[in-house]
């Protein structure tokens, strides 16, 4: 049956395979955020056996999040060298053991149970790149990678709905609820990972225009860096803010909406996330249209400082009254997402195409994710730390200011630097529709 389906996939029109495997990879990645992001939805007040000064809640994040850092340092290696045919059944073990872990939390009473959140953390750091594997180097890579972001914009805002939804209309216990969340969502994953699993690999002209996809040695993943270190090393300190400041938000939405007014809400974090999510992408999805990996890379560039730029924008807007509380936060993640959104998918893919090199996407997503998540840690310590007596929305506003000026320079420095490294691309049009 999966091979049947894969050959048909393989002779189908290219609007077909890229809706079936776009929605494949955002229901993937979509079932794994309801693994991670449901916990955020509770506040953690009063819990027994916790009498440390760090708060119980960033206590949990921090644990999370320290597991998936180091789940991005595992995942340069793992996620490069991977045969494709092992991707699916990996993703699904990863998963599986975050699970468990989840289950460990409700079980094993504070302080003890802050460590589960770290073993769940661990497995779902590698899952990214797993399922960007089955995307990159395609002529639609574009339109697939905007279909796999929408995924974790939407997903965040709807897993903490629906456990926000399970602990006030079913009264499942807080602890329990991050376990029940994931259960609910395990066809979804089931059937995802399946289909994933049987998509066709890149065809002849996808190599031919974004250049062949292979595992790396750590030989050649060191020469590739070498190769664009100004470059890579500007667009990971940019996304180091970026994830940091993403990670935030996401993390204390709850918090963030009871101080604008909103608290209590559980439909609140689905209907702002949903217009972040189409704003986010839409324009992302467009730069299919541009055939020339080289000047592609320079409007990627671009629209990610243009992503910078609103999210300083809107919370100026938002602090002279301009604009309301819901329409700030609308904005002001559609900024932050027209940034992230692309480093996070096709900046990688369109920089490997650019380069002429045999090369995978993943590793290079990996090594800014890595210490994405460390800077994730360090703003987490320091909110706790070394600004506890900051409310969290003025905590929130000065992040989005810091973000928004540091990454629109350092952003618009990697443009130009790529733009005169990148061999240009004379046999490609830079504007047309995609071939059949």
């Amino acid at each position: 049956m999966e091979s049947r389906f894969r050959r048909a996939l393989g002779q189908a029109h290219p609007a077909v395979f890229t809706a079936v495997a776009g929605t494949a990879g955002f229901c993937a990645y979509f079932a794994m955020y309801a693994f991670r992001k449901p916990f955020t939805a509770a506040t953690f007040e009063l819990v027994p056996g916790w009498h440390w000064v760090l708060d119980y809640k960033i206590a949990l994040i921090v644990a999370q999040v320290a597991g998936y850092a180091l789940s991005k340092f595992i995942g340069i290696k793992v996620v490069s060298e991977i045969a494709p045919r092992h991707r699916a059944a990996a993703i699904l073990a990863l998963i599986g053991l975050s699970w468990l872990a989840l289950v460990a939390f409700a079980i094993i009473p504070a302080p003890w149970n802050v460590a589960a959140l770290f073993l769940n953390g661990v497995p779902l750091g590698m899952i990214w790149g797993l399922v960007f594997g089955f995307m990159e180097g395609r002529r639609v890579s574009e339109v697939l990678a905007s279909m796999l972001c929408a995924s974790f914009i939407l997903s965040s805002g709807v897993v903490k709905s629906v456990g926000t939804w399970l602990m006030q209309s079913e009264h499942v216990d807080r602890f329990w609820m991050p376990a029940a969340t994931g259960l609910l969502f395990m066809p979804l994953l089931f059937v995802s990972v399946w289909v994933l699993s049987a998509l066709p690999p890149p065809s002849a002209r996808d190599e031919a225009e974004r250049i062949k996809r292979a595992p790396m040695t750590g030989a050649e993943r060191r020469s590739f860096l070498k190769a664009y270190a100004p470059g890579l090393i500007a667009i990971v300190v940019a996304y180091v803010l970026l994830t940091a400041f993403r990670d935030f938000r996401d993390n204390f939405a709850a918090e963030i909406w009871a101080a604008l007014g909103y608290g209590g809400k559980a439909a609140i974090f689905s209907a702002s996330e949903l217009p972040v999510a189409l704003i986010a992408l839409a324009g992302m999805a467009l730069v299919i249209l541009v055939r020339d990996n080289r000047r592609a890379l320079l409007v990627i560039h671009i629209m990610i400082a243009s992503g910078f730029a609103l999210l300083g924008v809107s919370t100026l807007a938002f602090q002279a009254h301009l604009i309301s509380p819901f329409v700030w936060v609308v904005l002001s993640g559609s900024g932050l997402y027209i940034a992230y959104s692309p480093i996070n998918a096709v900046l990688f893919d369109r920089m490997v195409a650019a380069s002429g090199r045999i090369a995978n996407a993943g590793f290079l997503i990996y090594v800014a994710d890595s210490f994405g998540y460390l800077g994730s840690v360090a703003l987490l310590l320091w909110r706790n730390f070394g600004q506890r007596s900051l409310d969290w929305l003025s905590f929130f506003m000065g992040g989005a200011y810091v973000t928004s000026v540091v990454g629109t320079v350092l952003t618009l420095f990697a443009a130009l630097y790529f733009f005169r490294r990148a061999p240009e691309q004379r046999a490609a049009e830079s504007l047309a529709p995609v071939p059949a």
